[in-house]
């Protein structure tokens, strides 16, 4: 599985997570809108993680045959984030494409 990390995510969280993770930045997207980012990875990823809680009201997620995850975490810092690694890898295991997943449930 490909997953791709928002910018708005740490890269810190790519070390935890046993697939295959890239970085908008890392792959060269970096200051894409979302429309413009999710057509320019969906094909070459399975997963995209954000902790943008407005993503699913901005764009038409269905339009996109990759699954997108939303972490809802107080701030975007490690700290608030890993408590929610749990929930992020349940997740992960059985996400498919197109799926909209917004933890914590």
């Amino acid at each position: 599985m490909k997953v791709l990390l928002d910018e708005c995510v740490p890269r810190r969280l790519a070390r935890d997570l046993p697939f295959e993770v890239q970085t908008v930045p890392a792959i060269g997207h970096a200051g894409l809108q979302n429309g413009e980012l999710l057509r320019a990875v969906c094909d070459d990823h399975d997963v995209f993680l954000t902790i943008d809680q407005n993503l699913q009201y901005q764009q038409n997620l269905s339009s996109f045959p990759i699954a997108i995850v939303v972490v809802r975490a107080s701030s975007n810092r490690c700290d608030d984030i890993l408590p929610l690694l749990p929930e992020i890898l349940s997740a992960l295991d059985t996400i498919r494409p197109g799926d909209l997943v917004i933890l914590p449930r």
